[in-house]
């Protein structure tokens, strides 16, 4: 089915353009060689599900009302494809020099509207990979998904990699009436009470002014990138002593830990007693059967299906 109708953005898409908000995703891919040349890049892109997906060979414009939507254009791929063959900083440890370029593309290198909201950047001297998205194009399960797509199995070098799924541990049985009805019910009432005490807090409550606190023109400000490494196994052995726990419980537990941390070696003064930092994280809840992206699933209706 043809992709030339233009497709308005979802409500989430239109969250992510907002100037306020203008979230890209950057995407790392360390690789065991060092790339020689943009050939090989190119050729994998252009077989890739990416140049045949509708978002990513849509541009993002608006129409009379100022209301944005996708418009299908012929894809060059030479204007999303950069390649730098040598060093991109100064520093000789490769996992600095790359995080001192993320750092610096977050600020000095938006992504233009004049072609689709994707580059692909090889730093040839580092090994790696920049994948940049823009959060209107999907969410990250989504195109997690569709990177999977240009991958292929070790075993088979024709066949794409699969996705086991999790077998769900709730129990098959069927509810009763009564306890469906007492489900219903107690969403709805939480519900109320959460969107209550969501506008509440957005009228009266204000965080304190702390360290990492932004000011007037904080999106300009020069930022600084920093990983850290933890090993899948150690989080799981804290997930299994917590009950009901799950790893996205336990990341977010370190990172309260780091910051928490930080503000006390940061602060002039001793940090007061319940002390609120408000922050926003994004989750996805759809279940995940596997790879979302597929050539037979490009239609017209991957517009809308495709995550956000």
């Amino acid at each position: 089915m043809s992709f030339n109708m233009d497709e308005p953005l979802t409500p989430a898409g239109r969250l992510f353009v907002q100037p306020e908000m203008n979230t890209i995703i950057n995407c790392v891919l360390g690789l065991d060689r060092p790339v020689v040349g943009i050939d090989i890049a190119r050729s994998v892109i252009s077989n890739s599900l990416i140049v045949k997906h509708p978002r990513f060979t849509s541009l993002l414009v608006k129409d009379k009302k100022g209301r944005e939507h996708w418009k299908h254009v012929e894809l060059e791929l030479d204007r999303h494809i950069m390649y730098l063959p040598d060093p991109v900083s100064e520093s000789t440890d490769d996992e600095t020099a790359v995080n001192e370029y993320l750092a610096d593309l977050t600020v000095s290198c938006p992504l233009s509207t004049d072609k689709p909201l994707w580059e692909v950047h090889i730093l040839g001297a580092h090994k790696c990979v920049v994948m940049r998205f823009h959060h209107a194009l999907g969410d990250g399960v989504s195109l997690l998904s569709l990177m999977l797509t240009m991958c292929r199995k070790v075993s088979d070098g024709d066949t794409m990699p699969t996705l086991e799924t999790r077998a769900s541990s709730k129990s098959k049985d069927r509810e009763s009436i009564g306890s469906w009805l007492w489900k219903v019910v107690k969403m709805i009432w939480f519900t109320l009470i959460y969107m209550f005490e969501f506008i509440m807090r957005s009228l009266w409550l204000r965080d304190k002014e702390t360290v990492v606190r932004g000011g007037a023109g904080v999106e300009l400000w020069p930022r600084k990138l920093a990983t850290a490494k933890f090993r899948l196994d150690d989080m799981k052995t804290v997930k299994s002593a917590v009950e009901n726990a799950t790893i996205n419980d336990v990341l977010f537990g370190v990172i309260s830990l780091g910051l928490s941390r930080y503000l006390e070696d940061h602060s002039t003064k001793p940090l007061k007693e319940g002390l609120r930092i408000t922050g926003a994280a994004m989750v996805n809840l759809r279940p995940s059967s596997g790879l979302q992206v597929t050539p037979r699933s490009l239609s017209f209706f991957t517009f809308s299906a495709f995550s956000n």
